[in-house]
């Protein structure tokens, strides 16, 4: 099962997180965000410390952003992929892989999540198909896009039948790893875990992570 820490910040919070069974590292690029991660000394201690990261795969979340400041994050913060957490259109995703299709830039594969409410249709990720290598499902009906901390109804992963793998999020916290290791979704890749796991925003608390990690399949 994959694992993705996402709300990180703090150099040192980065560095204890990565000593983790973790595959994913999520730095948030939305401004309005209590996790934003779009500071220059962040992008520099990023740059000289490529080996400690080694084996983590860098995730840039992004709300409703300009291209050019995605393609610019990726290149700074040397991004593995960016999440698209808004409103982003299947065109937006097509325009985006294309750009990274034709010049020198450093790529990254794309991520959309979604923001699952009880009528969501899950055949609204069809579009997205064709530009997108992972899907987040994550809670809608929220002010805020992410870091709610609120639940919703897994059980209707049941109408998702797309061929796009997706990471499961919104709210899940060390009380439910026995919940997720009864998942069955054939898509079903990993977890999201942000704020149920902060000793404020922006900082995990390790040692909780650290005991969830084991209690995961």
């Amino acid at each position: 099962m994959k694992i993705k820490v996402c709300g990180l910040r703090d150099p040192e919070n980065i560095a204890a997180v990565s000593g983790l069974d973790v595959d994913y590292l999520g730095l948030i690029f939305h401004p309005d965000s209590p996790r934003f991660a779009g500071q220059p000394s962040l992008s520099e201690w990023l740059t000289d410390n490529v080996a400690l990261l080694n084996g983590h795969e860098r995730v840039g979340v992004f709300v409703n952003g300009e291209i050019d400041y995605l393609l610019n994050t990726v290149h700074d913060y040397h991004l593995d992929w960016v999440q698209l957490h808004g409103s982003e259109s299947p065109g937006y995703c097509q325009e985006l892989k294309l750009l990274w299709s034709v010049n020198t830039l450093r790529r990254a594969s794309i991520c959309k999540a979604f923001s699952i409410t009880d009528d969501f249709d899950f055949r609204r990720t069809n579009d997205y198909v064709n530009s997108c290598s992972l899907f987040v499902f994550d809670t809608g009906g929220q002010a805020q896009a992410g870091g709610t901390g609120k639940k919703w109804d897994w059980s209707k992963l049941e109408e998702y039948q797309g061929p796009v793998p997706f990471l499961l999020s919104g709210g899940i916290g060390p009380e439910d790893a026995a919940a997720i290791n009864q998942v069955r979704h054939p898509q079903f890749k990993g977890v999201d875990l942000n704020s149920q796991f902060e000793l404020e925003p922006g900082r995990k608390d390790v040692e909780r992570l650290r005991q969830f990690i084991r209690e995961l399949n």
